[in-house]
């Protein structure tokens, strides 16, 4: 796979064995199964393309890029598979997984501001320059989403940049901890994929919808929409106008609010949509099938 990748990056450079230091032009990659590295130029790989990438294969840091003191353990445990770091079994943590939009960031001040939201101490682990982990323990005032939203605004306002988070649940410290974060690991690199344009903030519950459909077996997936999609082919606002009504708890005042649309407009749309399909929406049942419908449409159109 990795010598595939070479006449795709025709700048790219193949490594037998892994480069003791390497340019800061270059992302390297390692690929565990073919034990060989490989050298991207930067320049030739956009942020999709890098996001895709990263959950294929491991990118490599330049050995000259060091964990903090207070991070060494964790980030052997999480990112190498290492021994579990000393730590109290009754304690509740959880990861807040980040990643920033850009190459130009300053690891330091970002780490130091994204610090200065959490009233208790927490460990961040950086992966490469662009992602990272926080660490954070359970505490009454442990930071809610509304939150994490504000501290996104405003790092993307004082540092000028995009910066997204996944939540995860807080677990006690386990043995299967490190296999509870690599499934958050793994949402959150398909919520970047495929739903970076619609949140910044994910949630297991949030990634999750999106990623059964997508992962639905292709002979299942047009049963599922039957008579749904011919309604958003027919008129193109149906399917935003329906998602965001769903996506809002059906509150009707905000969804007509969020599109921007006189309430009297949504509620003529939804009953447009209920004749046209036959489903119910307040019912719990038709409600699921046409967000599950959604979502494939959604994929549909990416094609």
């Amino acid at each position: 796979m990795l010598r595939k990748l070479l006449s795709i990056y025709e700048n790219s450079i193949l490594f037998p064995d892994q480069p003791i230091t390497h340019s800061e032009q270059l992302y390297v990659f390692f690929s565990e199964m073919e034990k060989e590295w490989i050298g991207i130029p930067k320049s030739e790989v956009t942020e999709k393309e890098l996001t895709l990438l990263q959950t294929i294969y491991q990118l490599v840091e330049n050995p000259s890029s060091v964990q903090s003191s207070d991070t060494q353990g964790w980030d052997a445990y999480l990112l190498e598979d290492g021994p579990p770091p000393s730590y109290h079994a009754e304690t509740n943590l959880r990861f807040i997984q980040f990643q920033i939009n850009g190459d130009d960031t300053n690891q330091l001040e970002i780490e130091s501001a994204l610090k200065g939201f959490f009233t208790e101490g927490v460990i961040i682990i950086w992966e490469n320059k662009r992602r990272g982990i926080i660490i954070e323990e359970a505490t009454i005032v442990s930071l809610t989403e509304e939150e994490l939203i504000s501290m996104s605004e405003t790092l993307e306002s004082d540092f000028y940049v995009k910066i997204a988070f996944f939540v995860g649940k807080f677990n006690s410290f386990h043995d299967q901890l490190r296999s509870k974060f690599l499934l958050e690991k793994e949402f959150f690199s398909f919520g970047l994929i495929n739903l970076v344009s619609l949140m910044n903030i994910f949630t297991y519950e949030r990634v999750l919808p999106a990623y059964v459909a997508y992962h639905l077996p292709m002979d299942l997936k047009p049963k599922i929409h039957q008579g749904i999609f011919e309604v958003f082919n027919d008129e193109p606002e149906m399917y935003s106008t329906i998602k965001v009504f769903l996506e809002n708890n059906l509150n009707a005042s905000l969804t007509a609010k969020k599109l921007y649309i006189h309430r009297n407009t949504l509620q003529y749309r939804i009953d447009k949509f209920i004749d046209k399909s036959g489903i119910q929406l307040k019912d719990f049942y038709g409600a699921f099938t046409v967000f599950l419908a959604c979502l494939l449409f959604e994929q549909s159109q990416k094609r």
